[in-house]
């Protein structure tokens, strides 16, 4: 079976890759972030992903457009709904690509984070595999989390420290919740 495994950063792509292969599955990586903000949290988070990638001998593809203008101007004046427009978009991504590709399948590090809405993810990438013609692989790797920041750790990946976008960043830095 082959998956296209959609990755926000390398740590959080861990724990899912060794299940996926586990498994028996042929993995490849998708990066594509458009959210992430800012440019230089990007590039260490792309560079972080290339570093496990190399690791693991893992196939990837990039996609390096920094489009944050274009995240922003969708999540304008809808800040507290800013994450389904943010997984909606990415998983929409991963399931051209997987399909396009011909892959049997496609998913995200998304669902490794304890921090995500895990349900909403789930659904949205079951809608979104159903409108592309090509299956959303569940899996909930949520109970690898510290395993994952472990093996990080050890790899000595850049960890990020908010989820991407500048109201996350918002929020982790100054407390500020617009949800």
């Amino acid at each position: 079976m082959k998956i296209l495994l959609h990755m926000c950063c390398g740590p959080c792509a861990i724990y899912p890759l060794e299940i996926l292969q586990g498994e028996g599955a042929r993995v490849f990586g998708l990066f594509y972030n458009p959210n992430i903000h800012p440019y230089q949290e990007f590039r260490r988070r792309r560079q972080a992903v290339e570093q496990l990638a190399e690791i693991l001998g893992l196939e990837m593809i990039y996609r390096d457009e920094y489009d944050v203008v274009s995240f922003l101007r969708q999540v304008a004046f809808r800040e507290s709904h800013r994450c389904p427009i943010c997984y909606n978009l990415r998983l929409d991504a991963a399931a051209q690509l997987a399909k396009k590709s011909r892959m049997d399948g496609f998913t995200s590090t998304l669902l490794y984070s304890k921090k995500q809405d895990h349900e909403l993810i789930s659904q949205l990438g079951e809608e979104i595999g159903r409108r592309r013609g090509i299956p959303f692989i569940y899996r909930d790797f949520r109970q690898g989390w510290q395993e994952g920041i472990e093996k990080s750790k050890e790899m000595k990946l850049f960890r990020q420290e908010y989820c991407g976008c500048i109201y996350s960043e918002e929020e982790r830095y100054l407390g500020v919740r617009r949800r």
